[in-house]
């Protein structure tokens, strides 16, 4: 069952050195993403699953001990997906994609050791009927289970977002925020997946993955940060 779930943004730019200069600006974030890590373990899950957007060909599941590099983003820097396992060293090299590279970075940084490790890349085309089934596996795989999801809503909010402005992004962002923040799970459910993809609304699939999972838990959310840098909508969510 779905214990506790932390809910948080997917840009590399969380981590200061990949933001280099600018890293003072997603100070916020990075703070409210602690506090919503630090409630994970207090709710002392047998199992956390790392769930995060990945490109088709990078979906699927990741190890505890799967590496990932933010190299790709001109900084020397990688990252470990929890304690190192045989089944990292011998059935899968892929690299973390890089949402999961960001979780593994925050549970680093958290110094996560209070439960095994697992991560799951969602492709964007992914259904939400296929999201929500995933997650109720995942939920019935251990007696608890914890969630950190990544995934930012629109790319649309302002002119020099990546997506340029289109006026629906805030109403689409507005709805997932109270969602995420209410543990409304059906309405995660509800979301568009296509305007969800012409929003650039990259967490949708994850958001579902998590909905899934934690129908007939009952648990109660909170929003911890909602904001729109660099015209992305970002949200930090707890759910217990």
């Amino acid at each position: 069952m779905l214990v506790a779930a932390a809910v948080c943004p997917s840009p590399p730019l969380l981590v200061p050195d990949v933001a280099t200069g600018a890293a003072p600006e997603l100070d916020a974030a990075r703070a409210a993403c602690a506090d919503a890590v630090g409630l994970l373990a207090a709710a002392r899950p047998d199992r956390l699953y790392v769930v995060g957007p990945a490109d088709e060909g990078a979906d699927g599941g990741y190890p505890a001990g799967a590496k990932g590099s933010f190299a790709g983003f001109g900084v020397d820097l990688s990252v470990r997906l929890g304690a190192e396992s045989s089944r990292a060293r011998d059935e899968d090299d892929r690299p973390l994609p890089p949402s999961l590279a960001v979780g593994a970075w925050l549970l680093a940084r958290a110094g996560w050791a209070d439960a095994p490790i697992e991560g799951l890349g969602v492709a964007a085309s992914t259904t939400a009927e296929v999201c929500a089934g995933t997650g109720r596996e995942l939920a019935a795989s251990a007696e608890r289970v914890a969630l950190l999801v990544l995934g930012d809503g629109s790319a649309c909010r302002t002119v020099k977002a990546p997506g340029y402005l289109d006026e629906r992004a805030a109403g689409f962002d507005a709805e997932a925020a109270r969602a995420l923040g209410t543990a409304d799970v059906a309405a995660l459910l509800a979301l568009d997946a296509g305007l969800a993809s012409e929003l650039k609304a990259a967490g949708r699939a994850s958001w579902q993955v998590l909905a899934g999972a934690a129908e007939g838990a009952g648990l109660d959310g909170r929003l911890l940060f909602d904001d729109a840098p660099y015209g992305v909508g970002y949200f930090v969510a707890a759910w217990s």
